[in-house]
């Protein structure tokens, strides 16, 4: 046995396992939330209260790896399920009760009042605070959406095809999304779906480590402002996609980057799709940014536009002159003005045809979440100074680009911002788009259609929940029986994180021994202890 009470040297002492690590690897090592959140939970039958620690639901590894991982296997599961769907998923609305009709009726005579006493001149204020009111009853009542759902003002600018851009035939859109399925000669039958992987335009040459073989001549702005898009242009290219193979088609899809930092996205396609037919909306495919002219720097270094609190705009320091606001540099653009910037994807792309059940599908929903529980800029690591340098160069570009309407940047160029407000300052703004994590994509990791899978993810979610307490033979609880509150750090019953740290640890050990043993018990016989293979003879 050590002894424990000899005098040891502090390299000795460094050298030992800090406790409070060791019990933050086992809950790692578990699958267990790292960062558990104390809600108080109160039966309202029987009034009965208790203290549940729930996971955090991050769905980083550096975060938090088990919350992380668990959000990941449920994408590969909605990935999975709505795939290779055989029937269309079925959605359909619940039948409307008496009483959203009769809350649907107010809102109509609520309406009518209203837009009568507008036609007379008349002040509309309590009518407005009514349809308010009738709107949020009606939401309760379980009806999604509004009546009459508020347009703001909007611009129109011409719709006509850009002349560098091919014709794409447009089709009526038929509500089906389930692909074609085709017969072998020996009578079976298979629906194969596509996997297809979309990628940005050349901005120059590069090598190997995706770093750029001339910096001078990379274009880095372009490859910054193709990222501030690419969530729009891939918008509409599944638009495209759709009106011109005349079915509403259901994807999933991942957006990570490539070594060279510009976004790719992975697509899951149900159904197949020919490549020449891929090749045509490509082509044709293209997103039009209007936005004011950015190619001018009026401003910087010290000399930047001034708050005027009285008036509530940005003033040229030099002249005292307001700045035009952006309503009013949009107003500026004219019809032979060129758009902001034009996104497009690459020529190239990749497409292959994969099988419900078989190691490509498998393969393939691993590579489609392999990267989710990273952020973007963690996908690939710099592990060379020109690596570092190329990511050095983009996060510099992305800098100065304008992320939004609302960005601060807008000032470099002599505009105020959209909802302008004190305190801005160009190359500071705090856009997701202009952090070094996310390379200028700002938007979401997985882009999921509607009818992918019949399903949300809440109910994704359920269903896991569902078979994971048949397994362990548990059944459900009412969610209504309770009413839950977060335990404040000033409360008495709350709980250290160190002391929810234990407490998380000993209930996922609980857990895996029964889910263990659920298993051990589901795998045997219902006439014995041990299957009939291993029972002698």
């Amino acid at each position: 046995m050590t002894d424990t009470t000899a005098r040891s040297t502090r390299a000795q002492r460094m050298a030992m396992p800090l406790a409070r690590q060791v019990v933050k690897d086992l809950a790692v090592e578990h699958g267990a939330c790292i960062r558990p959140v104390q809600l108080r939970r109160t039966n309202l039958d029987t009034g009965e209260v208790d203290t549940v620690l729930v996971p955090c639901g991050h769905t980083l590894a550096h975060v938090c790896p088990g919350c992380a991982e668990r959000a990941k296997t449920l994408r590969a599961a909605q990935c999975r399920e709505g795939w290779h769907l055989e029937d269309e998923p079925g959605i359909t609305p619940d039948p409307v009760t008496d009483d959203q009709k009769w809350w649907v009726e107010k809102r109509a005579e609520g309406q009518q009042l209203r837009d009568q006493a507008a036609e007379a001149g008349q002040d509309t204020t309590d009518f407005d605070e009514l349809i308010t009111e009738l709107d949020e009853e009606i939401t309760k009542s379980g009806v999604r959406g509004k009546a009459a759902p508020a347009k703001p003002a909007r611009r129109h600018r011409s719709t006509r095809r850009r002349q560098d851009a091919p014709d794409l035939p447009r089709r009526k859109v038929n509500p089906h999304t389930v692909g074609k399925s085709y017969a072998a000669p020996d009578g079976k039958t298979f629906r194969p779906s596509l996997f297809v992987t979309l990628t940005c335009p050349s901005y120059g040459r590069v090598g190997d480590d995706g770093t750029s073989a001339d910096p001078g001549s990379y274009d880095y702005d372009r490859a910054g402002r193709d990222a501030l898009a690419f969530a729009a242009l891939f918008d509409r290219f599944i638009q495209n996609l759709r009106r011109y193979l005349g079915y509403d088609v259901q994807y999933f899809a991942a957006v990570e980057p490539q070594k060279r930092l510009a976004p790719h996205i992975h697509i899951a396609i149900r159904g197949t799709i020919a490549r020449a037919e891929i090749r045509r909306v490509l082509a044709a495919t293209y997103h039009q940014v209007w936005w004011p002219d950015a190619s001018e720097v009026k401003y910087d270094g010290d000399q930047l536009p001034v708050w005027d609190e009285a008036t509530g705009n940005y003033l040229d320091p030099a002249t005292g002159e307001v700045l035009p606001s952006w309503d009013q540099a949009l107003d500026a653009i004219g019809k032979d003005d060129q758009p902001w910037h034009v996104a497009r994807f690459g020529a190239r792309f990749d497409a292959q045809g994969v099988l419900a059940g078989s190691k490509d599908a498998a393969r393939c929903i691993g590579y489609l979440t392999k990267y989710l529980t990273k952020q973007v800029a963690d996908c690939h690591h710099a592990e060379t100074d020109a690596q570092r340098a190329h990511a050095a160069r983009l996060a510099e570009a992305l800098r100065f680009q304008p992320c939004s309407p609302r960005c601060a940047n807008w000032l470099r160029y002599g505009i105020q911002p959209k909802n302008a407000r004190p305190g801005l300052v160009p190359g500071c703004c705090k856009g997701k788009a202009h952090d070094a994590d996310h390379l200028g994509y700002a938007g979401r990791r997985v882009l999921a259609s509607r009818k992918w899978s019949g399903k949300t993810l809440a109910d994704h979610r359920a269903d896991r929940k569902q078979w994971l307490l048949a397994t362990l033979g548990v059944s459900a609880t009412d969610p209504a029986r309770y009413a839950w509150e977060a335990v404040a750090p000033t409360d008495p019953d709350h709980m250290d994180h160190a002391r929810r740290l234990l407490h998380v640890v000993a209930d996922r050990l609980r857990w895996q021994m029964a889910l263990a043993e659920a298993r051990r018990r589901a795998a045997m016989p219902p006439d014995g202890d041990l299957p009939a293979e291993g029972r002698a003879a």
